[in-house]
C-alpha cells in the first residue's frame, strides 16, 4: 500500500517536472509580452517599477528550467537530498510568485492614476513628425486602439501641434479604417474614432496587469503540488522500511 502512494507522488511528480518546463515558457512569454506592450504605452506611464512583476515572473520561467531538470534527476534516481533542494526551491518559487500577485495588484491600482499624471503632457508633446517619439507613440494608439484625444477628438483643439498648425484638423491616425481621402479635418467628425484614448489605455494596460496576475496564481497552485509530492515521497522513504529495502536491492541489481 505504501509503495504504490509513493509510485504515484513518483509519477505525480514527473509529470510536473513536464509542466514546469513548458510553464517556464509560458511565464517567458508573458513577461516579455509585457515589455514589448509597455514599451508601446511607456509615454502614457511614468513608473518604471510597474515592471518588476514582468521581470520577476520571467526570472521565474528561467527558474522553473532548472527545477524540471532538478526534480526529474532527484525522481529517477530517488535521491533524498535532490528532493529535499527540489521542494526547498519550489517554495521559494511559490513565495515569489505571491509576491508577484501582490505587486501586480498594487501597480494595478496605480494605472489610472499614472495615466491620468501623463497623457495630457504626452499630447501637448505631439509635433506630428515620425522621428518624435511622443508622436510615434500617439499614432501607435490611436490607430491599435481605436480612439482619439484623451477624452474624444474634441480634446485636440487644446494641444499645441493643433494651435500650431491651424488647420482645424486632428491627426490621420484618428481616422477610422475604411473612410477614404480621410484628411482628420474635424469639419467631418463622422469620419473619426469617437471614443477617447485615456480609458482604453488604462483598460489595456490593466488587462496587461491581470495576464501576469493569473499566471502567477496558476503556476503557483501547480508548485504547491509539486511540493506536496516531494514532500510525500521523502516522508514514505524515511518511514517505510519496505521501500528503502526495495530501493536498496535495486541499487545493487
Amino acid at each position: 500500500m505504501g509503495q504504490c502512494g509513493i509510485t504515484s507522488s513518483k509519477t505525480v511528480l514527473v509529470f510536473l517536472n513536464l509542466i514546469f518546463w513548458a510553464a517556464a515558457g509560458i511565464l517567458c512569454y508573458i513577461g516579455a509580452y509585457v515589455f514589448i506592450t509597455y514599451d508601446d504605452y511607456d509615454h502614457f506611464f511614468e513608473d518604471v517599477y510597474t515592471l518588476i512583476p514582468a521581470i520577476v515572473i520571467i526570472a521565474v520561467g528561467t527558474l522553473l528550467f532548472i527545477i524540471g531538470l532538478i526534480g526529474c534527476c532527484a525522481t529517477i534516481r530517488e535521491s533524498s537530498c535532490g528532493l529535499a533542494t527540489f521542494a526547498a526551491i519550489l517554495l521559494v518559487v511559490f513565495v515569489t510568485e505571491c509576491v508577484v500577485v501582490v505587486l501586480g495588484y498594487i501597480y494595478r491600482a496605480k494605472v489610472e492614476d499614472e495615466v491620468n499624471h501623463s497623457i495630457q503632457k504626452v499630447y501637448n508633446e505631439y509635433s506630428g513628425t515620425s522621428m518624435d517619439a511622443p508622436s510615434r507613440a500617439i499614432d501607435y494608439v490611436q490607430r491599435q486602439l481605436h480612439c482619439c484625444g484623451i477624452h474624444n477628438y474634441s480634446d485636440w483643439r487644446n494641444t499645441r501641434w493643433f494651435k500650431e498648425s491651424k488647420n482645424n484638423s486632428v491627426p490621420v491616425s484618428c481616422c477610422q479604417p475604411g473612410i477614404t481621402n480621410c484628411t482628420g479635418t474635424l469639419t467631418r467628425p463622422a469620419d473619426l474614432y469617437q471614443e477617447g484614448c485615456e480609458a482604453l489605455v488604462v483598460k489595456k494596460l490593466k488587462e496587461i496587469m491581470m495576464y501576469v496576475i493569473w499566471a502567477a496564481l496558476t503556476f503557483a497552485s501547480v508548485q504547491m503540488l509539486g511540493m506536496l509530492c516531494a514532500c510525500v515521497v521523502l516522508c514514505r522513504r524515511s518511514h517505510d522500511p519496505a521501500y528503502e529495502l526495495l530501493v536498496t536491492t535495486n541499487s545493487y541489481a
